[in-house]
């Protein structure tokens, strides 16, 4: 007979498997500036960072095939939302909303894989102050932030990168910013501080620029992928 308590081992054990796999991921972090979103991270092969509507962006590090499905479903709603609705109804809050449910609903069901990613969603607004994001767990939970965000493999490690990130002041270009970025991602991903071997070694840096300026027919500005 399966009791509750069966029940709640089998999640911790689930949810202690998944940060297991999180765990040397490759961080995502975001920061508002005058000039748009600035997202930054580091990839092995796949692209990281992608545009899911006109203002809304992603970032994900976990299992690449879990990171596709979950861009997929959120391209595919905001589409849905945009056509049978208007632009204005595809806020990163319904999006958010219609991934966090099913998620939920697949982290507790033990007959399937569980899903392996942690993942960033922004949304541009006129103003850094006005920016949303949203740190979107394997689990369906989710946390809000303002003027930046991270997904970070190791959590135990997430709130001091915040406190850094909210250091970074919007009023810097992007370059300037990406070399902020840049050493902070070294610094959360270094384990052992007195290691000889560099974090990113081996990965390609990934950077988008999600410009707040309207009227352009594209935001979503690529400032860094090297090709594999």
């Amino acid at each position: 007979m399966f009791t509750p308590y069966d029940w709640q081992e089998g999640i911790g054990n689930r949810a202690q498997y998944i940060e297991g796999k999180l765990a040397h991921g490759a961080a995502v972090l975001a920061v508002s500036l005058d000039s748009g979103i600035l997202v930054f991270t580091y990839r092995r092969q796949a692209q990281k960072i992608f545009e899911i509507y006109d203002r809304l962006i992603f970032g994900a590090l976990g299992q690449q095939s879990d990171i596709e499905s979950i861009r997929l479903a959120a391209l595919e709603f905001a589409t849905r939302e945009g056509f049978e609705r208007s632009d204005q109804d595809v806020t990163i809050q319904r999006v958010i909303m219609a991934l966090s449910a099913p998620m939920k609903r697949s982290f507790a069901d033990f007959g399937g894989a569980p899903i392996v990613a942690r993942s960033l969603f922004a949304e541009v607004h006129d103003t850094p102050g006005e920016d949303r994001y949203y740190m979107l767990d394997y689990d369906g939970d989710y946390s809000v932030s303002r003027n930046c965000a991270c997904a970070v493999g190791d959590s135990g490690v997430a709130q001091e990168v915040m406190n850094r990130l909210a250091e970074v002041k919007s009023s810097l270009t992007p370059e300037s910013a990406l070399e902020q970025l840049e050493v902070l991602w070294s610094e959360s991903m270094r384990g052992d501080a007195d290691s000889e071997v560099a974090p990113a070694e081996g990965l390609n840096p990934e950077a988008v620029l999600l410009e707040r300026a309207s009227g352009k027919e594209n935001r979503f500005r690529v400032l860094v992928r090297e090709e594999v």
